[in-house]
């Protein structure tokens, strides 16, 4: 199976929200942790977000972890009959083209 940009692009796109969802909670102090509380705020509410760094690790994470599976998909270790099987489900029953 040959995959188009567009496909790769909509792989890449998924990969990398969810590594950003991962990289989110990582170096987050609160404001009742650093006793910075602003009046009217939730003191759960980050003091510095740091969203410019957790995006470009999102951006560098998201690349390694895509060029990885290609990689591997490219030498044929990743394809959708081993992951069904990985997942329970028989290759057999999957309608495939």
């Amino acid at each position: 199976m040959v995959y188009t940009i567009s496909s790769v692009l909509a792989i890449y796109f998924v990969l990398w929200w969810v590594v950003l969802f991962i990289t989110l909670p990582f170096g987050v102090r609160s404001q009742d942790e650093a006793n910075e509380t602003i009046e009217g705020t939730d003191p759960g509410a980050p003091v510095r977000a740091m969203m410019v760094r957790k995006l470009i690790w999102t951006t560098i994470l998201s690349a390694v972890v895509f060029a990885i599976a290609m990689v591997f998909y490219q030498l044929g270790y990743l394809n959708v009959g081993q992951l069904s099987d990985l997942m329970g489900m028989s290759a057999g029953r999957l309608k495939l083209n």
